[in-house]
């Protein structure tokens, strides 16, 4: 289990470690008694297993030995113990399936005896492997419906919990997922398959620059910022559109929203501290490390950020995370929006995924050090995924693409569909000196004087950030920040995992073939050199260091050749490209038939998405929106009526009149184009989701227009759902 200091700097800790990090003083005795009080952790283990069973697992999680049937057994039965002791009932296998949520099947631990009595069981081989139904989970072709079996694996480096809920306690055993035969229909089985090839070619640079001594294996690290609004889950259930779809289709701006830029870092209600502090509480006993909450920029919107892990545990440990804000928010009379766009006309919600690699041994092969432009290793890592985003923006795009995050993607508080790299002041001008020959030195920061003797002077970062930018060097680790807020992020991780993963094959065989047997530090660092300096040269447009929100910079990706894939369609299309297609087979982390079957799930959803959501506005036009705009005209009509019975002027009453009418039946046409469009469905899964993006969502934005223009006009008393003005406050 690999987390990250204060500083964000990686280093490994075994599961039965302390946070320490994380707190101090007393603080830090409370935490040390709660903490992953609900995991199996290796402290368990060490307590409950013979030394044996335990150095064996020990191998297993650290070095992937092959795990035997005799140690299987035991691990299973010290498993059930521990478990049934803390008032677990049932275990089940958890894993990630291609609906990207989780899914679970509880099996009791206790099997009735032909003598009438009980007795629990629980062996390894139901440790290790289990037997979902396949065919009722989405596999893109890859089984028919009555073909049923699939198989989960146990996935021993993620550790085991207990899951609380409903007053029972469930033993829950991460897991992969995969068909009969042998396919991935999961999430966490590609991940996996990346993480050990990016390990694979990382040691081979590790290995050329001889690094790699006591360096037994690489990990990628995540770190998941969770962005997500909470809203009273009273008006929740009065929003039909909520809560099918989790945004609302309908609602005009209030006239307060964010503009006094107000919320953002503001003081915490008092009802929202409170959820918080309990999310907290049940992830702490859970092992996820929680590290900050705060306010984010939109009204009733806030973030939680964990410390950084290993890329597969960060992933299970994001899904507990969603699960758990979703399930303690009603204790509150709170509902939690996970969805990128909720509310129209403010900030949308992401996910920002930090990803760096770290050795075994603790070090952050993405820390620049001081003297950065010395730090040749460090420059070819970094080159190597500058070059990987610029080959695979269009894949990176695509792990990313959903018809919720269409929403968010490239609006004034999410970076742009055009995938490019921000490095900061620093290294932009480390590598303008590598492009040029070679670097002689490292831009330092300094400190500031703040003007106050009572205030210190603070260091000085060597350059600013920048929030626009999707891929972003931070310091330490690259921010992924166009990462959708309901997403599942071991797709994009498996994604950037490979991606870079080749990038790393290609410099280390090209320094490797440049090297030969025999070559000294003096040849090592001309031919780093020599080859960076090409890389630069070929790369170098996908750096990007201005503000991605003007069209300027779309106008000059142009320029430069960088797709912009504006919308998910398109996208999720170039999945199974031919260049995609051999860098996945190439690494045995998806294979051809396994890529396309996501390709097909990943557009099959967007259609299904959007149609749901569709109809849902076409009901709630039809039912809700319309019934009261008729009864209001229909008291502008008695207003008119009895005013020109009193024989007094009301050509002003009628032309409002007249006007209203006229928008009323604009709303009518606009719910039967909806109504009409929605109906048609053309052949093939590509062709469906083209009508869908060109005249469904269309059909769909217009209904909406003239809904959020009745909304101003219709009295208060009469609208039938809950305004953005109500919503957006919490007391």
């Amino acid at each position: 289990m690999t987390l990250l200091n204060g500083n964000g700097k990686p280093g490994t800790l075994t599961h039965h470690h302390r946070l320490e990090t994380m707190m101090n003083g007393q603080q830090q005795t409370r935490v040390e008694n709660t903490f992953a009080e609900d995991v199996f952790t290796l402290r368990v283990m060490q307590q409950r297993l013979p030394k044996d069973v335990f150095r064996a697992i020990q191998r297993t999680i650290e070095y992937g030995d092959p795990m035997s049937a005799a140690v299987a057994d035991v691990v299973a039965s010290a498993m059930k113990e521990w478990a049934m002791e803390h008032g677990a009932t049932h275990y089940t296998h958890w894993f990630q399936p291609l609906t990207g949520l989780t899914a679970e099947k509880h099996d009791a631990f206790l099997t009735p005896d032909p003598d009438g009595t009980a007795i629990s069981e629980f062996s390894g081989s139901a440790l290790v492997r289990g037997e979902p139904d396949a065919s009722s989970f989405p596999s893109g072709g890859i089984r028919a419906t009555f073909e049923a079996r699939g198989y989960t694996a146990w996935d021993c480096t993620s550790p085991v919990f207990l899951n609380r809920n409903g007053g029972t306690v469930t033993l829950c055993i991460p897991t992969a997922f995969v068909s009969w035969t042998g396919e991935a229909l999961d999430k966490k089985t590609p991940l996996l398959r990346s993480m050990q090839v990016l390990s694979e070619q990382a040691m081979r640079i590790l290995k050329i620059f001889g690094t790699d001594a006591g360096v037994t294996n690489i990990t990628a690290t995540l770190g998941c910022e969770q962005e997500y609004f909470l809203i009273d889950r009273e008006l929740y259930f009065k929003r039909e559109d909520l809560v099918t779809c989790d945004r609302t289709l309908f609602g005009t701006r209030p006239p307060k929203g964010q503009q006094l830029e107000d919320h953002y870092f503001g003081s915490i209600p008092t009802r929202v501290i409170g959820f918080m502090s309990e999310v907290e509480r049940e992830l702490c006993r859970l092992g996820v490390p929680v590290k900050t909450r705060h306010n984010e920029v939109a009204p009733c919107q806030f973030e939680l950020a964990p410390l950084f892990e290993t890329a597969n545990i960060a992933s299970d440990h994001q899904m507990l995370v969603m699960e758990a804000m979703k399930r303690v928010a009603p204790r509150f009379g709170l509902q939690c929006l996970l969805h990128e766009k909720p509310f129209k006309g403010i900030n949308g919600s992401g996910k920002h995924v930090n990803w760096s690699m770290s050795t075994n041994t603790g070090v952050n092969l993405l820390d620049p050090r001081d003297d950065t432009h010395t730090n040749m290793q460090f420059l070819v890592f970094l080159v190597a995924v500058i070059r990987a985003v610029d080959l695979h923006a269009d894949i990176l795009r695509a792990s990313v693409a959903s018809a919720a995050n269409d929403h968010r993607l490239g609006a004034n508080e999410a970076p742009p569909a055009i995938m490019s790299v921000f490095l900061g002041d620093m290294l932009t001008d480390i590598i303008e000196q590598l492009e040029s020959g070679s670097p002689k030195s490292t831009l330092k920061g300094g400190k500031l004087d703040l003007g106050a003797r009572t205030l210190p002077q603070i260091p000085r970062h060597s350059g600013d950030r920048n929030r626009t930018s999707p891929f972003a060097f931070t310091g330490n680790k690259f921010e992924f920040r166009a990462v959708g807020s309901s997403g599942a992020v071991a797709w994009p991780a498996t994604v950037l995992n490979t991606i870079v993963s080749e990038s790393l094959d290609f410099v280390a065989s090209q320094l490797e073939k440049a090297l030969g047997k025999n070559a000294d530090d003096k040849k090592l660092q001309s031919a780093v050199r020599a080859l960076l300096q090409k890389l630069v040269k070929q790369h170098k447009r996908v750096l990007f260091d201005g503000d991605g929100y003007t069209q300027e910079w779309h106008a000059e990706a142009k320029k430069r050749g960088l797709p912009n894939f504006r919308e998910s369609v398109a996208s999720l299309q170039t999945m199974t490209l031919k260049k995609n297609v051999d860098v996945f087979k190439k690494f045995k982390v998806l294979s051809k038939v396994e890529l396309e079957s996501r390709e097909h799930i990943f557009i099959e959803k967007y259609i299904k998405q959007v149609l749901i959501e569709a109809e849902t506005a076409a009901s709630i036009a039809r039912t809700q929106i319309l019934p009261a705009a008729l009864r209001h005209q229909t008291e502008l009509a008695e207003v008119v009526a009895a005013t020109e019975a009193a024989e007094v002027d009301a050509a002003k009453a009628r032309e409002h009149l007249e006007e209203f009418v006229g928008l009323v039946n604009q709303f009518r046409a606009a719910i039967d184009k909806l109504d009409g469009v929605v109906a048609k469905h053309p052949d093939g899964v590509h062709e469906h989701a083209g009508q869908i993006r060109d005249q469904v969502r269309p059909a769909m934005g217009a209904l909406r227009e003239l809904a959020d223009e009745l909304e101003t006009r219709v009295p208060r008393d009469l609208w039938p759902i809950p305004s953005y003005r109500e919503m957006l406050v919490i007391r």
